[in-house]
Order: C-alpha cells, then structure tokens, then sequence
C-alpha cells in the first residue's frame, strides 16, 4: 500500500524552553501572506546569536516561546504570495528572515518570508555560503558604510577583524579602498593573511603604542568595535581629533563618553535586529544584501565557513560546537 505524503506539513527544530535541546517537531507548513514568499530552506545560517537566543541571553531578541530558531536563511522561492514585483518561483534567495520575536526562524524546510528582507542569492556561491552572509554582512555594512561612511585612502581601525562581522567588515573596507588595521590576538591568523590588511597584536601594543605607530599619533578616521567591554572604551582612545567616528556593534553596557568627547570625536551604535522587531525599514536589507551579491560576483567578498557539515537533525550537534568555541568559520545547517 502506498503512503501519502501531507504536503502541507514540515519539519522544524523547536525550542520550547530556554536553555534546553531543540526538539524536531511536523508542524503545519507556512503560508505566504500579502507581500510575502514561501522559501523552500536550503541552508540555515548559525549565529552566536541564536545561541544567546536559545539560552535565553538576549532579551532584545524579544524571543517567544516555543519558537524555532535560526534568523539566516537561503533557498529557492516555492510560492508567492499578492503584491510580489521583484521575486518569482525558482529565484534562488537569501536574507535575514526570521527568529526572533514572534517571527519563525529557518531551522525549518520552509519558511514565509517577507520579501523586503531577501536578495538573490548570487550564482557563483553555494547555498551554504549564502546562508552564512546576511546578519554578518548587514552588520558590518550599516557600520562601515552607513554610519562611518568610509572613504578611499581614509584609515579605519576594526577590532576583532577574524570574527564573523570583523572579516566581513575588513572586505568592504577593503572595496573601499580604505587603509584597513585590525586588532587580533593572533595576528598570524589564516583568516586575516587573506586580506590587505594590518594587523596588530592587542596583547602586546597599547592602543597608545598602535595610535602612534600606525597614524603618527593622530588617531583612525573611523573604528569599529565588534567585541564591546574594554574594546569601545580604547575605540574611543584611537580614533582621530575632530572628524573621527566610533561605531559598536555591542555597545551596551556603561561607559564614560569622555575619552570620546576630549577628543571632538562622534560615535554610533548598530542594531540590525531592528527593522525585524519593528517592521521598519525592511526594505533596506534586501538592499545591503544586493550589495553583497555585487561584491560575490565581482570576488571581493568571501565568508570564512566551518568545515563540518551538519543536517537538520543535527542542529543541537552544531549549536554544541558553537557554545564550546570549536568553529573554525561561520557554521551552517544544511536543511535540504
């Protein structure tokens, strides 16, 4: 006797208390509402993010639970709904989607998306690679290009420059033709041979020492801090008199504006959950991750992945290697 297969169920990894495994559910597949698509997932992105998520850590995700995690996403659009000008069936797609508030997360096999927030999905990349870009890359893009506005020959100092943000930020910096530093604690680093630029050993040089030997003393003409603590109060110290700016990407905890404001200097914080919690300005990650898509297909931009593959089921396997700090890149799930 042949079975029947219920197309109009799908799996999903759920968590439905924080701290705890996620639990594979068959839960009702998604429907695509007025300016919305039905992705079929193919790779689901994993951010130290959606560990905070998971454990409970990030109350600025506004998590509801039970909720399935998972806030990158690429795969190929299956359904769309009215009103869809720019995306039809077969487009294969990326983007920042989901997970957090009330919003489903991509460790599921479809997802309903709305379709400000995706971009095609560049032919020369992988769906992995692709799952792996948008929150790293729509980050880095609001710090370097929105906020800090660099420009060509101008000096740009980025912190943690062999994380998932700092690579990224590096690679546009370097689009831009920019003067690229970065403070690393190993500065022989694979990750950071890879591109032109600097790095500085923070273990061993005072931003003094670094301030003088890099820029005579005068200061960066923009920093950008991905790691937060200490890290933005010494943003403060090295960037430059007058015209330099500080952007943080983890700019939320107490500290003295002083260092900045002796200086003459301006400084601005970057949410990127925000249009996702608020529903505002969504449009405006389809367009950063277009952008991507131009630097994918011009080779000016690649993302670090770790080598392990892991399948749906797997997804507690790979949240494991992620909170034990074993990633050797950004990890993904591969969900088809």
């Amino acid at each position: 006797m042949n079975s029947i297969i219920n197309t109009q169920k799908m799996k999903a990894q759920v968590l439905e208390q924080f701290g705890s495994l996620l639990a594979v559910k068959e839960i009702d597949k998604p429907e695509p509402k007025d300016h919305e698509v039905l992705v079929k997932v193919k790779a689901s992105g994993l951010n130290p993010l959606d560990l905070k998520i998971k454990n409970g850590q990030a109350a600025h995700a506004e998590a509801i639970l039970p909720m399935i995690l998972g806030v990158d996403m690429s795969g190929i659009i299956e359904k769309t709904g009215k009103d869809i000008h720019n995306f039809k069936v077969g487009d294969e797609v990326f983007g920042l989607v989901g997970g957090v508030s009330d919003l489903q997360g991509t460790l599921a096999e479809y997802i309903a998306v709305d379709a400000d927030l995706l971009a095609l999905k560049p032919k020369n990349i992988s769906f992995r690679e692709a799952a792996a870009t948008p929150l790293i890359f729509i980050t880095a893009w609001e710090a370097v290009v929105d906020h800090i506005n660099i420009q060509k020959d101008q000096t740009i100092l980025i912190h943690g420059g062999n994380g998932g943000v700092g690579h990224v930020a590096i690679q546009i910096a370097n689009a831009k033709e920019a003067k690229v530093y970065t403070t690393i604690s190993s500065p022989s680093s694979e990750i950071i041979k890879k591109y032109n630029v600097v790095a500085i050993d923070y273990n061993h040089s005072s931003v003094e020492e670094y301030v003088t030997k890099y820029t005579d003393g005068e200061g960066f003409d923009a920093v950008l801090d991905t790691v937060g603590g200490t890290v933005l109060e010494n943003s403060f110290k090295a960037v430059k008199r007058y015209s330099g700016h500080v952007a943080s990407i983890l700019g939320w905890g107490t500290h003295s504006l002083a260092p900045l404001s002796f200086r003459n200097a301006t400084y601005s914080g970057v949410f990127a959950l925000y249009p996702l919690l608020s529903g505002k300005n969504r449009k405006h990650f389809g367009e950063i991750l277009s952008q991507a898509s131009q630097l994918f297909a011009e080779g000016k931009l690649k993302i670090e992945l770790h080598d392990e593959h892991y399948n749906l089921m797997q997804a507690n396997e790979a949240y494991e290697v992620l909170e034990n700090k074993k990633s050797t890149g950004k990890m993904v799930i591969d969900i088809d």
